[in-house]
């Protein structure tokens, strides 16, 4: 690995080709474009499954796209013909890096390529462990969450709108590049990772407890709508119709909120009829309902100004609800260090995140997608050598574009 004297790009000098779709390997494909390496996204000629997924600007062209591809470079490539397999092949051993959610290709796998290069890295996201195909939402779905997410009197799943399995898988899939690097320059050998979608699922679901406590109490959780579970937590409704999240972690946090509301007095009476102790989280989240109904008068007789503005002097955690569009003009972006303005050819200027970590104090600025097959004669001539006329030859065979 070579040494950036830029901090915010520990891994310039690495190179790495990603052939992906969707959400994880694109996210961290990205990821590690935004730490400073080289990344090639290789898409087929006409652009894989995602390349025209929405959301999409009036004129048709994917801002998703957009979001999750700053910062590489694109080839495509007709990766059915056997001449164009070969040259994303070299394409691969060159950079010496693959990460991968196409599984099951033989020409790309780890054992074809590491015959060409030993000290390869090669990272396949796969769906499920036995190899079987699996999304976030499928993925999700036989976990156990949806049956725990929603109103309390809800019977049917709930599906969340964040694929967070997608997310998760994502940055494991950087860190197994980043680790695989460093093993590499340790000891000069490669590696051949797996990173099942539905085991990132089933691995987050166990260290957060959900599958340890059905396993150890023989429970299922229950399903508690806008409450937080163990803790007091709960959502209120300002008098002009704003909705509140209200959390209360520690004893200091729920007395701030029975002050603040006027309720110290009847939360002390609630507590000595219950033979309560709400210094407890466990006792505060068992009567949530009841102390729920002290409290919900307070918010509904105040504005939301008058909230926020008592909410703000107070320990107490909160935040309002806010739409995306909402979120996109409040100054958490506009103001934010994280986004800068991006001029995104084909979709125009928008403030767009870099990465969400602050090196020494500065967040290395987003950089913008490329278009299908921007760089392929770039690549072609700065990786492999290629001459002009070459390259002149795979386009019009068809086998780059």
């Amino acid at each position: 690995m070579i040494a950036s004297p830029d901090v915010t790009r520990p891994l310039a000098g690495v190179r790495i080709v990603e052939i992906s779709s969707f959400v994880a390997v694109p996210l961290a494909g990205m990821t590690l474009a935004q730490l400073g390496a080289q990344v090639i996204r290789v898409d087929p000629i006409g652009g894989a499954a995602d390349y025209h997924r929405w959301p999409q600007t009036a004129d048709g062209v994917s801002i998703y796209w957009a979001g999750l591809n700053k910062g590489k470079r694109s080839v495509a490539a007709d990766m059915r013909s056997a001449d164009g397999q070969e040259l994303v092949q070299r394409l691969i051993v060159d950079a010496g890096v693959l990460i991968t959610n196409v599984a099951g290709r033989q020409w790309h796998s780890y054992e074809t390529l590491s015959a060409m290069r030993p000290d390869l890295i090669h990272v396949e996201v796969w769906g499920r462990a036995d190899g079987g195909t699996g999304v976030d939402y499928t993925v999700n779905a036989g976990i156990g969450f949806p049956l725990v997410t929603g109103p309390a009197e809800h019977t049917g799943p709930v599906n969340h709108v964040l694929p967070a399995w997608d997310v998760s898988c994502g940055l494991y899939t950087a860190l197994a590049v980043v680790t695989a690097l460093r093993h590499r320059d340790a000891t000069g050998q490669g590696q051949q990772i797996t990173i099942p979608l539905e085991n990132v699922a089933l691995a987050t679901a166990g260290n957060l407890s959900f599958l340890s406590e059905a396993m150890i109490n023989h429970t299922d959780r229950e399903r508690i709508g806008n409450a937080v579970y163990g803790q007091y937590g709960q959502d209120f409704t300002s008098s002009d119709g704003v909705s509140f999240m209200v959390v209360t972690l520690t004893p200091r946090h729920f007395r701030d909120l029975t002050e603040l509301t006027g309720t110290t007095e009847e939360v002390a009476a609630l507590a000595e009829s219950l033979g309560a102790d709400f210094a407890d989280e466990g006792e505060r989240y068992r009567h949530r309902e009841a102390l729920t109904e002290l409290f919900r008068p307070w918010f509904a007789a105040h504005t939301a100004a008058e909230i926020t503005e008592a909410l703000s002097a107070r320990s107490v955690l909160w935040e309002r609800y806010r739409t995306f569009a909402e979120a996109a003009a409040d100054q958490r972006v506009t103001a934010n260090p994280l986004f800068t303005e991006l001029d995104q050819p084909r979709i125009g200027r928008y403030l767009a995140p870099g990465l969400p970590l602050a090196i020494d104090g500065s967040y290395p600025a987003p950089e913008p997608a490329p278009a299908l097959g921007d760089h392929t004669a770039e690549v072609l001539r700065e990786w492999l050598g290629l001459s002009a006329e070459e390259i002149a030859k795979l386009t019009d065979a068809g086998t780059v574009a």
